[in-house]
C-alpha cells in the first residue's frame, strides 16, 4: 500500500487511496462491487437529483469488458485491460424539465469519490481516467442526448509495479506528492496569478 505523506493528519482512507495502473487478476466479489455502487448512491447532489449513472463490466464477460476498453485511448488500454472491472461514469446533464443542471458534473465527481473511498475501505483500488474517446463512447453505448460520459474507472486489487512496462513502471513507483495548500487555498479572493 502506498500511503500519502500528508502535511496535516487526514483520514486513513484518504491517505491510503491511490490510483494504481497495475492490478492483480483477483476477481472483485459481486457483493463488494454492489457496496461501492451503494456508496456512490449516497453522495451529495444538488436538489438530490443524483445525476450519476454507471455502466460496468468485469473480466468474466470479455465482450462487455472490451466494449468499455475500446473506448479508452491506447495509452490507457495498455494497462487497463488487466483491471478486473471497468466502469464508465455518466452524468445526466439536464433536469427532467429540460433545464441544464449546472451542478451535475460536481455531483458525479462526488459520487465517484465516494465510490473510490468505499473501494479503498474494502482493500480495492480505483484509477479514474479522462483519456477516452467521447464520440466512440456515445456511439458504443447509444447514449441519450442528455447524458455525457465523464470518466472511466478501473477497479480491482493493486498489483506489483514490476508487471508494468516502462515508463509506467517508473510512474507507479514515483513518490506520491501534491501541491501545497498555499497554491490552491486562499482567503478572500484569488491572487492575480493562479
Amino acid at each position: 500500500m502506498r500511503t500519502a505523506p500528508t502535511t496535516y493528519p487526514v483520514s486513513d482512507l484518504i491517505r491510503q487511496r491511490w490510483s494504481p495502473r497495475s492490478f492483480t487478476s483477483q476477481e472483485v466479489n459481486p457483493e463488494d462491487l454492489n457496496r461501492v455502487f451503494e456508496a456512490a448512491s449516497w453522495a451529495s447532489s444538488a436538489m438530490n437529483e443524483q445525476p450519476w449513472r454507471y455502466i460496468y463490466a468485469d473480466q468474466s464477460d470479455p465482450e462487455a469488458f472490451n466494449r468499455l476498453l475500446e473506448c479508452l485511448v491506447p495509452a490507457n488500454q495498455v494497462w487497463a485491460k488487466h483491471a478486473p472491472v471497468l466502469i464508465l461514469s455518466l452524468v445526466k446533464t439536464h433536469y427532467d424539465n429540460g433545464h441544464l443542471n449546472p451542478s451535475a458534473l460536481h455531483d458525479v465527481g462526488a459520487a465517484n469519490a465516494t465510490l473510490t473511498l468505499e473501494a479503498t475501505a474494502l482493500g480495492l483500488s480505483v484509477h479514474a481516467m479522462g483519456g477516452f474517446d467521447r464520440d466512440r463512447t456515445h456511439e458504443q453505448f447509444e447514449l441519450p442526448a442528455n447524458f455525457e460520459p465523464v470518466a472511466f474507472l478501473a477497479l480491482g486489487y493493486a498489483g506489483p509495479a514490476e508487471q508494468l512496462d516502462e515508463p509506467l513502471r517508473s510512474r507507479e513507483n514515483a513518490p506520491r506528492q501534491r501541491k501545497p495548500l498555499s497554491e490552491f487555498v486562499f482567503t478572500h479572493q484569488l491572487p492575480v496569478a493562479v
